[in-house]
């Protein structure tokens, strides 16, 4: 896929030391962007390469469509919206180990 930027340049993951959330959450500013409305967020960021892993990138887009939620009043709401979603749409890579396994809390 061609992106409007290299996924691991400074404008995407910093090089390849950020992926993921981390990604998302440089996109915004805590004092200033909340509450966000995910549809604005989602649209202006959709085809922005967000890299999960060091082998997988894929798009905003991507992953907000595992997103519920219409509005996020916090940046904690958002990343526990966002990190539901990313376990939803299967881009989350790291599974618990203890206890309850299954159980994974955002």
């Amino acid at each position: 896929m061609d992106w409007p930027h290299d996924p691991d340049g400074e404008e995407g993951s910093e090089g390849g030391r950020k992926y993921g959330m981390a990604i998302l959450a440089k996109k915004l500013d805590e004092d200033e962007d909340f509450p966000l409305n995910k549809r604005e967020f989602a649209e202006e960021h959709a085809d922005e390469p967000i890299r999960i892993n060091h082998k997988r990138v894929v798009s905003v887009g991507d992953i907000f469509e595992h997103v519920e939620g219409e509005e996020f009043e916090t940046i904690v709401d958002f990343h526990k919206a966002v990190g539901a979603g990313m376990r939803r749409g299967g881009f989350w890579d790291y599974h618990p180990q203890g206890e309850n396994p299954e159980k994974k809390s955002a």
